[in-house]
């Protein structure tokens, strides 16, 4: 008989035999960047994430940082009033994402900030792209994409992260940025599904269709083989990083892809609705939340992650100050 219990036997060894571990620069934690000033309001399906306004970000950037995570992600959130079927404030040299990055890289040269290059958050229909027919026209679309990643890289981003699911968007961004001589990286959401778990998100960014949904470019959570081969169109184009997107009910994806794609660094989104979840249901009692989030954090690096975007990086970071 094999014994397996003395491996268990104490929290130490459980420690000494333990080979999945989580560090601080695994994380990407990200903000959502609002219109206005001296703007800090929470999030009510997200408990303790804001929406900041480019004043009141560098210093919650600042804390971030202090606490080991010096990767952020930036998703801007724009008044109704100010879209249009275009996405136009998406596109400009001043939008909120360009302002921000700046004011973010004036003050800390040292931390990687990745911008979300998407219309969704920017258009009056809530869609990724333009619309012909009621339709998203994707290579329509893909100009608009190319100068919103152009725009960011400008401003100093340090990665543009492709995330409309457009076909080719990763070679019109590629392309764009060659063309300007600009070092910016393409974190590309290669294998992006159509999910229930982004609802919180569409809340937090003001994103959602106005009718409609995403299924027509987002893919179907049906399929095995789609994940892997819009991953590998986006490594020809000339991705730099990839991604899954969500990760918790989509492990086998990331644990497919870090092994087909051993050579590109592979992200993996645990997106705001296993966020609300998890922090809901520890709230509710069901669950500790410290052990439910390392967990489901250690899943995922397990699986092959090799960076984890996650709404819970700083507490993360805070936890472990308490406990050394």
């Amino acid at each position: 008989m094999k014994r397996f219990r003395p491996y268990r036997a104490s929290q130490e060894i459980r420690d000494r035999h333990a080979d999945v571990s989580l560090a601080l620069s695994d994380f990407i934690y990200p903000y959502f960047v609002t219109e206005g000033e001296n703007i800090r309001s929470e999030i009510p399906s997200m408990e303790g994430i804001h929406r900041l306004s480019v004043d009141r970000l560098p210093a919650d950037v600042e804390e971030t940082l202090s606490l080991g995570v010096n990767k952020i992600l930036l998703f801007g959130v724009i008044p109704d009033r100010d879209k249009d079927e275009r996405g136009s404030r998406g596109t400009a040299p001043n939008s909120v994402i360009c302002r921000a990055v700046k004011a973010i890289k004036q003050r800390f040269p040292e931390a990687l900030v990745f911008t979300d290059i998407c219309l969704c958050e920017y258009t009056s229909h809530g869609h990724c792209g333009l619309l012909h027919n009621h339709d998203v026209d994707n290579d329509a679309t893909l100009p608009l994409l190319a100068e919103m990643a152009c725009q960011h890289a400008l401003a100093g981003a340090d990665f543009v992260a492709p995330s409309a699911m457009m076909d080719g968007q990763v070679a019109a961004i590629r392309q764009r940025l060659d063309e300007e001589n600009l070092r910016a990286k393409i974190l590309a959401y290669s294998a992006k599904y159509a999910s229930a778990f982004y609802g919180p998100f569409r809340d937090a960014a003001g994103s959602a269709p106005a009718f409609g949904n995403r299924k027509t470019y987002q893919m179907d959570y049906r399929t095995r083989e789609q994940g892997l081969d819009e991953i590998a169109a986006d490594v020809e184009e000339g991705a730099d990083w990839i991604m899954v997107k969500p990760a918790l009910a989509y492990l086998d994806m990331v644990q497919r892809a870090s092994v087909r794609f051993p050579s590109h660094p592979l992200v993996a989104y645990q997106v705001s609705g296993e966020y609300a979840m998890l922090k809901q249901g520890a709230q509710k009692g069901f669950f500790d939340e410290k052990q439910i989030f390392f967990e489901s954090l250690i899943a995922i690096k397990r699986a092959g992650a090799s960076y984890i975007i996650s709404y819970y990086a700083k507490d993360f970071a805070k936890e472990l100050k308490v406990e050394s």
